[in-house]
């Protein structure tokens, strides 16, 4: 049996947005900690549009143009739409309900340190080896056996030549005591490319929803993470559900442990609070602190924390959930 996961660095243009709606985001929880955002963008060709809801108790005008400069420094034509919450959300909302429905799934498991699966660890961690070498766009992907041997690696970084990068797959695969030449190794597949970034490729906020989570061995059960506070569960609660799942692989000393948690709009009580490890479920409502607000305090989600979550994602790197 094997097992893929790739990831993307910050530089690629769908994790660009990611970090512009997470910068606008970092900025209003700065202002006021209060605040309701739903901030999604969309770049590409010399053009990004910043468009959603925020709501905010501040007379300062939001200095976007000069957030999205501070994440893109090249010229880019931004047009911005961004209205209020709509009063008909807000209201299940300020009385302590969900701000929207929707399940959220929380992994973890004993393969590595960070707790999340191996071949997702891999991949993520050589990305990072890879771009602290050279800050580009670029993407890498893991395959792995049964016995989490790594089988095969793509990767591919912008303005780095192949005899450059095959270099750096082979000082990691050293670095991690593997023996490179017994892993297919496919640097720049389809050749060395120059043109990247907003460049090359439209971008989305979102749309890396599989490297924001465990890889495509988890299911994923919320919408997108980046861009929205708190009050949407879809962020905080799967925030809560990865600390539960580390929480109880400990306390049952499983391999491997998914958590479940889901919500109505506007509704307190989550509509299913259980744990599993593949062959038993068991519910963890009375043992952790479920509802919104519960969440939003025990985290100490009002902060402007979530620039970094856009990064490297938001488990294993020692956010507040993972610890």
């Amino acid at each position: 049996m094997y097992r893929t996961a790739e990831f993307v660095s910050p530089k690629h243009p769908d994790k660009i947005c990611d970090r512009i709606s997470d910068r606008i985001l970092d900025y209003c929880l700065d202002l006021d900690p209060n605040s309701r955002v739903a901030v999604e963008t969309m770049g590409g060709h010399g053009f990004i549009n910043v468009n959603g809801e925020v709501t905010i108790n501040t007379e300062k005008e939001l200095p976007i143009n000069d957030l999205v400069k501070e994440v893109v420094e090249d010229d880019y034509r931004i047009q911005v739409k961004l209205v209020q919450q709509s009063p008909e959300i807000g209201r299940g909302v300020d009385t302590g309900g969900a701000g929207d429905q929707g399940i959220m799934v929380g992994y973890a498991c004993d393969e590595n340190d960070e707790m999340v699966p191996q071949e997702y660890y891999l991949a993520r961690d050589l990305c990072r080896y890879i771009y602290n070498v050279w800050s580009s766009d670029g993407k890498t992907q893991v395959t792995i056996d049964e016995d989490h041997n790594i089988v095969a690696i793509v990767c591919s970084f912008q303005n780095l030549t192949y005899d450059e990068l095959h270099r750096l797959v082979y000082e990691w695969l050293e670095d991690k005591g593997v023996n490179p030449n017994s892993v297919a190794r496919f640097c720049n597949p389809a050749g060395d490319w120059e043109q990247g970034g907003f460049d090359a490729d439209a971008g989305l906020t979102g749309r890396k929803l599989v490297v924001d989570n465990y890889g495509p061995r988890v299911p994923i059960g919320g919408g997108a993470y980046s861009g929205k506070d708190p009050s949407k569960v879809d962020r905080s609660a799967a925030y809560m559900a990865r600390h539960i799942a580390k929480k109880e692989l400990i306390r049952k000393g499983c391999s491997e442990v998914w958590v479940y948690l889901s919500y109505g709009i506007g509704m307190k009580e989550p509509l299913q609070s259980t744990a599993t490890d593949g062959e038993t479920y068991w519910d963890i409502s009375d043992a952790y602190p479920v509802h919104p607000n519960e969440i939003i305090d025990f985290l100490d989600l009002k902060k402007p924390i979530y620039y970094k979550t856009s990064e490297w994602g938001a488990y294993g790197n020692g956010f507040k959930w993972d610890k």
